[in-house]
C-alpha cells in the first residue's frame, strides 16, 4: 500500500477515493471503504491527521493511532492512502477548493462517503456539492448505532465485546513496551508494560482476556491497587511466551473483561486471583 501525504506524491491514475477520518476504521467506515474498493478503479483512502475536531479545541480520544488506522486500510486491500495533516490551513479551504485539489489532485472520479460527509470551510460541502462537480458519488448510509462515539462509551465502561460487534474486530489497547516495576516476574506472571500514547482512550480499569502476537494474553488496566498503586498501567501477561519486548510495539486485543481490579487479603490470594484469571484467559474466545 502506497501513503503520501501531498497529492502529487501519488502516481497518476483513475481512482475510487473513500474520504474520512476512520477513527477506528469500525462497520461503518468498512461500507464506505468497501465501496471504494468495489468500484472498478486504483483504490484510495483520503484521511486526516490529526483528529480534524482537535483544530478547534475539543479533546478526543481516539480509537485507534494513525499508524494502526493505516495497517487496518491495508488489511481491507486499499492500494493509496492519501493523509492528509489536518490544520487550519486545510480547514479554511473552500469546499470547490478542497475538491479540486485534493480530489481531484488525486485522479478521483468516484468518491465514497458517508450519507452526513462534510468538508471544506464552516464544513459547508456536502455529498451533493460533489456531484454537481462532476464526482460519481457512492452515497454510504449510516450504520444504525454504529459511530464511534458510541464505541468510545463502550470501552469506557469496560464492555469490550459489545464494542467489538461495532467494530467488526476487537477493541484494541496499543502502545510501546516500557521497564516497569518488575513485580509481575516475582510472582510467576511477568507482564509487558505498555506506554499507550495520551491521545489513545483506554477503557475502563479492570482485568480482561485478550491476545497479542498471536497469544493469548491476560491483560489488566488500572493502578495496581493490591500495591497502593496511583499511576494508570496497562500490563499484559503473554501466555506461553519468552522473549524481550522492551522497546517494541505491542497492539493487544481485548476479548471479555474478566473482573475488576481488587485489593486482597494476601499475596497469595493475588496470585490464586491471577492464576483463575489465566485459565479463564485460555478458555476465552476472539469476539468476532
Amino acid at each position: 500500500m502506497n501513503v503520501a501525504t501531498r497529492p502529487e506524491q501519488l502516481e497518476p491514475a483513475r481512482r475510487a477515493v473513500a474520504i474520512g477520518t476512520f477513527d477506528g476504521v469500525h462497520l461503518g467506515h468498512r461500507r464506505v471503504i468497501e465501496a471504494a474498493l468495489a468500484a472498478d478503479l486504483r483504490s484510495a483512502v483520503v484521511t486526516f491527521d490529526p483528529h480534524p475536531r482537535t483544530i478547534v479545541g475539543n479533546q478526543v480520544e481516539l480509537l485507534a493511532t494513525t499508524r494502526r488506522r493505516l495497517e487496518l486500510f491495508e488489511e481491507l486491500g486499499v492500494e493509496d492512502v492519501l493523509l492528509l495533516r489536518f490544520d487550519r490551513e486545510l480547514a479554511a479551504l473552500a469546499p470547490e477548493q478542497f475538491a479540486a485539489s485534493v480530489l481531484g489532485g488525486v485522479g478521483a472520479e468516484v468518491v465514497a462517503a458517508g450519507d452526513g460527509f462534510r468538508f471544506g470551510h464552516g464544513r459547508t460541502g456536502d455529498l451533493g456539492l460533489l456531484a454537481q462537480l462532476g464526482f460519481d458519488v457512492r452515497r454510504v448510509p449510516i450504520v444504525e448505532n454504529v459511530s464511534s462515539s458510541r464505541i468510545r462509551q463502550l470501552l469506557a465502561a469496560g464492555e469490550v465485546e459489545r464494542a467489538a460487534t461495532l467494530l467488526g474486530r476487537p477493541a484494541e489497547v496499543e502502545g510501546t513496551v516500557v521497564l516497569g516495576d518488575q513485580r509481575g516476574g516475582t510472582l510467576g506472571f511477568p507482564t509487558a508494560n505498555i506506554a499507550v500514547p495520551p491521545e489513545l482512550l483506554v477503557p475502563a480499569y479492570g482485568i480482561y482476556a485478550g491476545a497479542a502476537l498471536g497469544r493469548s494474553a491476560a491483560v489488566s488496566i488500572g493502578t495496581n491497587p493490591h500495591y497502593g498503586g496511583r499511576e494508570r498501567r496497562v500490563e499484559a501477561y503473554l501466555l506461553d511466551y519468552q522473549g524481550d519486548l522492551y522497546g517494541e510495539r505491542l497492539v493487544v486485543e481485548l476479548w471479555a473483561r474478566l473482573r475488576d481490579e481488587a485489593v486482597f487479603a494476601s499475596e497469595a490470594e493475588l496470585v490464586a486471583a491471577i492464576e483463575n484469571d489465566v485459565l479463564r484467559t485460555r478458555a476465552a474466545h476472539r469476539p468476532v
